[in-house]
C-alpha cells in the first residue's frame, strides 16, 4: 500500500531539473501563425522567459535565418536575456543543429521543455528527438503557434502519443513556485504574474491593493 508524504513528484518542473529551449520567436514565423495571436504569444512568450530567467533556468535562445530571411527574435524573450547569444541555424529541427546541442550538452539536464514557433515543424522535431535519444520532453503548448488550428492541435497529439508532456505558459511560471511561503522568489513570481497574467494577474493586484492580502500567510 501506498504511502503519502508532503513531498512534490519527480514529474514536476522545478529550477534546477530543466533547461528551456525557446525556438523561432521570429516575425517571419508569426506572420503565418493562425492558432494564437500575435498578443497572446509575445505576452506568453514574455511569461515563460521572465520566469525562467527570474529562477535562474538555463534557457537556450535559439533563431532560424534571423539575418536573411526570418527577422530578430521577439524583444519580449532577449530583454529577459540581455546578452546571451542567440544560436542562428539553418535547420529546422533545432535537434539538428551541433551549436545547439553543444549548448545543451554544456547544461545536462536529461528534462527539455520546449516552446517556439511553428508547433508542427519547429517544436516536433526536437520534441521527438530529445525524447529519441532518453530525453524527458514538455512543450508548453500555448506559447507555441502554427499556420492553422488543426497543425497545431496535429502536432501536439503527435508528440503527446509519442510521450511529451504538455502545459502552459503560467502554469510553467507556477509550478517553478509552487510553495508561496518561497519568500526569496515570492515577489520575482507575483510581479511576473501581474504583468504577464491576464485575469489572475489583475487578481494579484486587486487582492494586495484593496486588502494588502498575500498567498503566503
Amino acid at each position: 500500500m501506498a504511502t503519502a508524504t508532503p513531498t512534490p513528484g519527480k514529474a514536476l518542473i522545478a529550477p534546477d531539473n530543466h533547461a528551456l529551449v525557446l525556438i523561432d520567436f521570429q516575425s517571419q514565423m508569426s506572420f503565418a501563425t493562425k492558432s494564437i495571436d500575435a498578443i497572446t504569444l509575445r505576452n506568453n512568450a514574455a511569461l515563460i522567459a521572465n520566469a525562467a530567467a527570474g529562477f535562474k533556468v538555463p534557457t537556450i535562445l535559439t533563431t532560424v535565418a534571423e539575418k536573411s530571411f526570418s527577422g530578430p527574435m521577439f524583444s519580449e524573450i532577449t530583454e529577459a536575456f540581455p546578452g546571451q547569444k542567440l544560436l542562428d541555424r539553418t535547420s529546422m529541427n533545432t535537434w539538428e543543429d551541433a551549436a545547439v546541442i553543444d549548448e545543451v550538452n554544456r547544461i545536462g539536464r536529461d528534462r527539455i521543455v520546449l516552446a517556439g514557433l511553428w508547433t508542427s515543424v519547429c517544436i516536433v522535431g526536437p520534441a521527438l528527438s530529445a525524447l529519441h535519444q532518453g530525453f524527458e520532453v514538455y512543450v508548453i503548448a500555448d506559447a507555441c503557434g502554427d499556420v492553422s488550428d488543426e497543425a497545431h492541435e496535429r502536432a501536439m497529439e503527435r508528440m503527446i502519443h509519442a510521450g511529451v508532456r504538455p502545459m502552459t505558459s503560467l502554469q510553467y511560471l507556477l509550478e517553478l513556485q509552487r510553495d508561496w511561503a518561497r519568500t526569496e522568489t515570492y515577489e520575482l513570481t507575483t510581479g511576473i504574474a501581474r504583468k504577464f497574467g491576464g485575469a489572475y494577474g489583475l487578481g494579484i493586484t486587486y487582492a494586495k491593493t484593496m486588502f494588502g492580502a498575500s498567498e503566503g500567510h
